[in-house]
């Protein structure tokens, strides 16, 4: 799930709060000068990399929601207490993994993938109450050069300067995800059904996986408007159908309970990554790719942990900024070819970080103005 995945309930966070706007006064960084020989190296070390491959797509997919649900149903059913808790552990990070394809969906050609879109939504979109209308077309305003970083920016708060219960609440609104997401399916979609104008104004303010509050869609149109109600029904079908199985007592309490627990800790495992996806120091101006570049994060090898809490290539989240349209399972040959050739004085080394922890650290000394 940038989200991611940036991955977030709808209409995240109070404006008077976490979200205050951004100075108006420019930073270094935002000064920052294009290298271009970085981005040109890029660019030509890596065309040979740019197609999709459909067999890694679909395998990594369909395994990953193969464990994903078969572990969560073993938590549900086993007696020992030990291996539910294993178990439950193992879907999430499963399903983890497989929900953060969304970020891939967003950005592939789905001519190169013929049905991924549909067969994601299907798996993991529509079960997990997060289809991909949610993210496409709103991650890729993340994306461009003028909108990175400002107030535009659907992805974007300057969380290094801001108070320092920012940063726990921000991981607090993710947990909630689950009662979010069954209130915009259960409820919101039926009450739109029969107000046109609600449904307009829930279109608008709660169709986003966006963490900037001040964030408003603009209306869908065309294709993507069809590709838009199609999920959303289906969504709210599912919704609305697990509630009144739940009432009804054909779901156990127990189950239902877990299906959310599942829902609620990998948004907040996502939740965490995004903390960590960028640097959060940019306060409204328009930025450099290269600006944009140093304000992300890779965490390449040999750490093996963002293997688990950044998959899906999302370890290489910086790079990705660089060159966005490159498949995830490219970007590790991507980072080792740039490494190899661009001189150590180059800012591409600058965006490479050891772990988590370090980021966190550093995230939350720049709340408490410690730099």
């Amino acid at each position: 799930m940038t989200a991611t995945m940036n991955m977030l309930t709808v209409n995240q966070i109070d404006a008077s709060g976490v979200a205050s706007r951004r100075m108006a006064a420019p930073t270094v960084r935002d000064r920052l000068a294009e290298d271009k020989a970085m981005l040109r190296t890029a660019a030509e070390l890596t065309r040979d990399l740019l197609k999709p491959r459909p067999a890694i797509y679909w395998t990594d997919l369909i395994a990953s929601s193969v464990i994903g649900y078969g572990a969560l149903f073993a938590s549900m059913t086993l007696q020992s207490t030990g291996w539910a808790v294993a178990a439950f552990v193992v879907a999430v990070l499963a399903l983890y993994r497989a929900a953060s394809f969304i970020h891939e969906v967003s950005h592939i050609k789905h001519s190169a993938l013929p049905g991924f879109r549909a067969g994601w939504n299907l798996l993991i979109g529509v079960p997990l109450l997060a289809p991909s209308f949610l993210y496409e077309g709103v991650h890729n305003l993340h994306h461009q050069r003028t909108k990175y970083g400002t107030a535009e920016d659907p992805e974007y708060l300057p969380l290094a300067h801001m108070k320092p219960w920012s940063v726990p609440l921000f991981v607090l609104v993710a947990a909630l995800a689950p009662i979010g997401f069954l209130i915009r399916f259960g409820i919101m979609v039926p009450v739109g059904l029969v107000s046109p104008k609600l449904r307009a104004e829930i279109d608008v303010r709660f169709s986003a996986l966006a963490i900037n509050p001040d964030f408003r869609r603009r209306p869908l149109e065309g294709e993507a408007l069809t590709l838009f109600r199609r999920y959303e029904r289906l969504a709210s079908v599912w919704a609305i159908s697990l509630l009144a199985l739940t009432v009804a007592g054909v779901v156990p309490l127990k189950a239902f309970g877990l299906y959310l627990a599942a829902i609620s800790l990998l948004m907040v495992v996502n939740q965490v990554r995004t903390l960590v996806a960028h640097l959060w120091e940019n306060e409204g101006e328009a930025m450099s790719v290269t600006a944009q570049y140093l304000d992300s994060v890779n965490v390449p090898p040999p750490g093996m942990l963002p293997f688990l809490w950044a998959p899906v290539g999302l370890r290489y989240h910086a790079l990705h900024h660089l060159l966005p349209s490159l498949p995830y399972h490219s970007l590790g040959e991507a980072h080792r070819r740039l490494s190899g050739v661009l001189e150590s004085a180059s800012p591409f080394h600058a965006a490479n970080y050891r772990g988590l922890p370090g980021l966190l650290a550093r995230l939350v000394r720049g709340t408490f103005g410690i730099r």
